[in-house]
């Protein structure tokens, strides 16, 4: 498949998914997340591990406040445009990692955010840019933050609209990992690639049992963990994983 606004490699069972337009710090137009909806379902089916950055100076700048001819209708846009993206991104059966450099501006901060894992350069920085141009955050910025750095600072961040530096929403929990320019490709780079090679159906359940867990008590947690690591037990990479610890070794896995 051709993409006019995003590229897409796949190589040691890693798939990259880079925005690519540059020369508006890679603003999400409506073309742009069709191709990122495709690419997405696309990884999922033929790779273990999914990247998603951006190229040139940004991660993404968010809305392309220019990409309608007329007024936007914004909650159709979310709707039909935006929840399917972010929803392929979240439920992706592969773990996700958002590798970004530069700026993460409004739901382009929130799409990095829907990542399993965001790795930033210490250069980078996201911007809740909502309330400067008189909107409240989307693209699931308001089920993200709460989450991560809890109500006070994210009720902060978006009123105020400030500049998070990636050092900072690091420290917050925002975002996984904070790592110098210079080490920063080289770095997402072995991340992905150790995920790619690791059990790929524990992943998933790691996902599963994570993301449930805000919406169970105790009693049905317990339940779920249960029930994941039974299927878990009966893979192939669990056979291999032990064989490698009994064998002394480095475990092997296919991902099955």
């Amino acid at each position: 498949m051709m993409y006019q606004t995003i590229s897409y490699q796949v190589e040691a069972a890693v798939a990259v998914i880079t925005l690519n337009r540059p020369e508006v710090m890679n603003a999400l137009s409506s073309l742009l997340r069709a191709e990122m909806l495709a690419a997405v379902l696309r990884a999922g089916a033929e790779a273990r591990v999914l990247v998603i950055t951006g190229a040139g100076r940004a991660f993404c700048s968010g809305q392309d406040l220019g990409d309608a001819s007329g007024p936007l209708d914004l909650e159709r846009v979310l709707n039909e445009e935006y929840v399917p993206v972010l929803k392929a991104i979240t439920d992706c059966p592969i773990p996700t990692i958002s590798a970004v450099q530069g700026a993460a501006a409004g739901a382009g901060a929130n799409l990095a955010l829907a990542a399993d894992v965001v790795i930033a350069c210490e250069s980078a920085s996201f911007i809740q840019a909502f309330t400067r141009i008189g909107l409240v955050p989307d693209a699931g910025g308001s089920y993200w933050l709460p989450r991560q750095i809890g109500l006070a600072r994210a009720m902060g961040a978006v009123l105020f609209a400030d500049k998070i530096s990636a050092r900072q929403a690091a420290d917050w929990g925002m975002i996984y990992e904070c790592v110098p320019d210079q080490e920063f490709s080289a770095h997402w780079q072995a991340r992905a690639l150790s995920l790619a090679n690791g059990p790929t159906l524990a992943y998933r359940g790691v996902k599963t049992a994570l993301r449930a867990s805000f919406g169970n008590d105790l009693d049905q947690q317990l339940a779920l963990e249960a029930q994941l690591q039974g299927a878990c037990g009966a893979t192939e990479d669990f056979r291999e994983g032990v064989a490698a610890f009994l064998e002394k070794r480095a475990a092997k896995f296919r991902g099955a």
